[in-house]
């Protein structure tokens, strides 16, 4: 068996010898030239809590691989915070980051010549894009997530970063002082780690482990645990046996462990952003699994967590309780979970799942199947003739399942979040916030402002919000986002107009705008489409390239 495969093309050529004497400068020696070079890719830097701490950990991690058996190299990639980007133009960049995360490992990796890869990552977007690159790479490869936040507190009351978000709603409705809003503000995130309850970041790490790219437990151990500096020693034993077995991507990832993962997040109430995702992942491993999978999953499965944004319990309460492997677990017993699946274990997930406890249920995060939240998942795709393609909708149960309003339109998310604030939206409203999609926005950025401050103003029962954009796992209340076709490409979303009235049935999985048929005509006439709003760089690439959100927002194949 040869293990540095790759990285020989560069050590073992005669007519090579340039490459060779840059690696001597970097340290390493002829026996050297025969061990696989292992890639280590972190999206650590400095400007947010969820990857601040992330260079470290991929020092760690760097130190403990066995130096005898291989070479272990850091590169770096970028990240944008969700969190700190939320509600300015700079949330446009956070989707496409996934495809130049993806796009920068997989240069990386190729242009290097490394036999295998480690991802070190944290923020929403780096698990995805970490995984699409592993994918087309197909070499032996370990995602390691840098863990969740532990919880901030002000008087008595847990607090993650969505309580932020919806304190500025409750400040401008009047129900909290200034000093309550600057407490809760300077409190909310007290260090190192991914935002604390089944956002998207933790929605991610817990599908991937499920999927059975992260080792058990990598996804629930907190941040700043010693349960997350002990993984180290597990990863670098486990890297070396996959190089040593040659387990690829290719062998772990299938529309079983997709399945797996998908029920996994249905369980836990998981953000809608995994569809978006998941999507991308499956497209870039050609596995055929389509937006109306997730509706076929979510009618089978129970949603069972008390976990924020829409239940009472941050990622750290799962922890406590047996973490990821526990629910798993018990999902095996009751044959929630296709148990043959390969992980990077080198073990099947049946295998891994051996000698862990399942869940006691003398606690209040995860209910039994007979008590559940709701008897069918949070996810519903909704179609009908505002999306033709699709939309995705977070319904829990707490908000109800039907929805009747006059449509209240917005051409971008800082009109609405004008509106708010200035106390112009009524209870019954629909709320539109339209040209906010994939090409549109571009970038399909998050709603999470409006939505927060809707739920801090108390009118997260009374109102409604649907876009073409797309929502932050901390999102909650009555919302539909995804939709498809977006209005930059001449979707019903764009030819709604003030007053329409809007219906959204998630017992039905429809969403419509009743619009006379000849009315409808004379707006598609007068409609003409918007220029790009971006002329050049980075956006404009995205906005030309990427696919509809009902296809995962991919850029990287042609359709």
């Amino acid at each position: 068996m040869v293990f540095n495969k790759y990285s020989r093309v560069i050590t073992k050529k005669g007519s090579q010898p340039a490459a060779q004497a840059m690696l001597h400068a970097i340290g390493l020696t002829k026996k050297d030239f025969n061990k696989p070079f292992i890639g280590i890719s972190s999206t650590g830097y400095e400007g947010n809590p969820c990857n601040m701490h992330l260079n470290d950990l991929s020092l760690e991690i760097k130190k403990e691989i066995n130096k005898d058996k291989a070479v272990p190299l850091i590169f770096n990639t970028i990240g944008i915070s969700d969190g700190i980007s939320m509600g300015t133009d700079g949330m446009k960049y956070s989707l496409p980051s996934r495809d130049i995360i993806a796009d920068s490992i997989e240069s990386v990796v190729n242009g290097m010549s490394y036999d295998s890869l480690i991802t070190v990552v944290g923020c929403d977007k780096n698990m995805p894009g970490a995984l699409m690159a592993m994918i087309r790479l197909n070499r032996p490869s370990i995602l390691v997530y840098g863990g969740t936040i532990s919880s901030g507190c002000y008087k008595g009351r847990k607090l993650d970063v969505v309580s932020a978000f919806e304190a500025w709603g409750e400040k401008v409705a009047g129900k909290i002082s200034d000093e309550d809003y600057d407490n809760i503000i300077s409190k909310a995130c007290p260090g190192p780690g991914a935002c604390g309850g089944m956002y998207t970041a933790n929605t991610m790490s817990s599908a991937i482990e499920a999927m059975g790219m992260s080792l058990p437990y990598n996804s629930s151990n907190l941040a700043m645990s010693q349960e997350k500096q002990d993984e180290k020693t597990i990863i670098s034993s486990s890297i070396l046996n996959l190089i040593e077995k040659d387990i690829k991507p290719s062998e772990i990832i299938s529309k079983k462990s997709i399945e797996n993962a998908v029920r996994l997040i249905t369980i836990l109430g998981g953000s809608t952003n995994a569809v978006l995702h998941i999507l991308a992942i499956c497209k870039t491993a050609n596995i055929d699994f389509n937006i109306d999978d997730f509706q076929r999953i979510s009618e089978e499965t129970p949603f069972l967590a008390n976990l924020k944004p829409s239940g009472k319990y941050l990622m750290e309460d799962l922890h406590h309780i047996g973490g990821i492997p526990a629910v798993m677990r018990f999902m095996l017993e009751n044959k929630l979970l296709h148990e043959d699946c390969l992980t990077v274990t080198g073990k099947s997930v049946k295998e891994n799942l051996k000698n862990i406890k399942s869940i006691d249920f003398n606690q209040d995060v995860i209910r039994p199947l007979n008590k559940p939240i709701k008897p069918s998942g949070h996810i519903r795709i909704l179609y009908g003739n505002l999306a033709s393609e699709g939309s995705v909708a977070k319904i829990t149960g707490k908000e109800g399942l039907l929805f009747k309003g006059p449509a209240k339109v917005f051409n971008c998310e800082d009109e609405a979040n004008n509106a708010i604030k200035n106390k112009t939206i009524k209870k019954g409203d629909v709320i539109v916030i339209r040209y906010e999609g994939p090409k549109g926005g571009p970038g399909m950025p998050e709603m999470l402002k409006p939505t927060s401050a809707i739920m801090g103003a108390g009118m997260g029962n009374d109102v409604a919000l649907i876009t073409d954009g797309r929502f932050s796992g901390g999102t909650h209340g009555f919302v539909v986002g995804h939709i498809s076709p977006e209005a930059a490409e001449g979707g019903l979303l764009a030819h709604i107009k003030n007053g329409d009235e809007i219906i959204i049935d998630a017992e039905k999985n429809e969403i419509n705008a009743k619009i006379d048929k000849i009315e409808l005509e004379k707006r598609k006439k007068s409609w003409v489409k918007p220029d790009l709003k971006f002329k050049s760089g980075a956006l404009y690439k995205y906005s030309k390239l990427v696919s509809s959100a009902s296809t995962g927002c991919i850029t990287d194949q042609i359709f």
